[in-house]
């Protein structure tokens, strides 16, 4: 099977399931016309990412990596009354574009944008008490993805969802001799959800219009209290 016979699938399910939709075509449209890096989560997989926020009956999201704030749109509208997000993200520049993204959206109201280095910001939202949180979905950079497991994991409750994008990098992952330091990252974040007792966890590889990759699941099934 090719790319293009994936992308196909994907265009096929999208437009069978995913109805086009003004606030986020509109929200890719400004991304492109901004210069942001094209690597939004697809339609479907935006799709996904709000279907397991209501199973999950979230309440409460973090979500760590903005850029424009289509998957911020996504969740965000998984929400129910009274229900709140906050969203990190380190570029001034994607922020801006996302803040008007969300606006457009009507979400400004239950959406905060954090702005700053997201290891900084995560320390500030535990400084604050603002965990636990329902549902985290971790899509930045990916050397960081095993600083950003443990910030989940302390901001979490049992129960909460913890989701991770990118984690297949078309198949490189299992190349342990990479050198690349996309590939370490993920390499240690899988180490890291294998040897910790307090998750239970899978992942799923994915093909689309978006290449091969994959996500972790990770669900949290102890408190942060039960191992001290």
């Amino acid at each position: 099977m090719s790319h293009e016979q994936w992308t196909a699938v994907d265009r096929y399910f999208t437009d069978l399931l995913v109805p086009s939709d003004p606030a986020l075509d509109a929200a890719l449209e400004a991304n492109a016309a901004a210069g942001l890096p094209p690597i939004d989560v697809t339609p479907n997989q935006g799709k996904l990412l709000h279907l397991l926020a209501r199973i999950q009956g979230a309440r409460t999201i973090l979500e760590i990596g903005t850029l424009g704030g289509y998957s911020t749109i996504w969740l965000a509208r998984a929400l129910p009354a009274g229900g709140r997000l906050i969203t990190l993200e380190s570029a001034p520049k994607h922020a801006e574009v996302a803040r008007a993204n969300i606006e457009r959206a009507g979400l400004s109201d239950i959406v905060e944008i954090r702005l700053g280095q997201a290891l900084d910001t995560l320390s500030q939202l535990d400084a604050e008490e603002q965990g636990p949180f329902d549902l985290i979905f971790i899509d930045a950079d990916k050397p960081n993805n095993p600083e950003y497991f443990k910030w989940a994991l302390k901001l979490s409750r049992r129960g909460t969802m913890i989701i991770a994008d990118n984690v297949v990098r078309k198949g490189v992952v299992i190349d342990e001799a990479s050198t690349d330091p996309n590939i370490q990252g993920i390499r240690r974040f899988n180490e890291l959800l294998a040897a910790e007792p307090r998750v239970s966890a899978t992942a799923i590889q994915t093909v689309g219009s978006k290449g091969y990759d994959g996500f972790a699941i990770i669900l949290v099934t102890e408190s942060n209290d039960s191992l001290s």
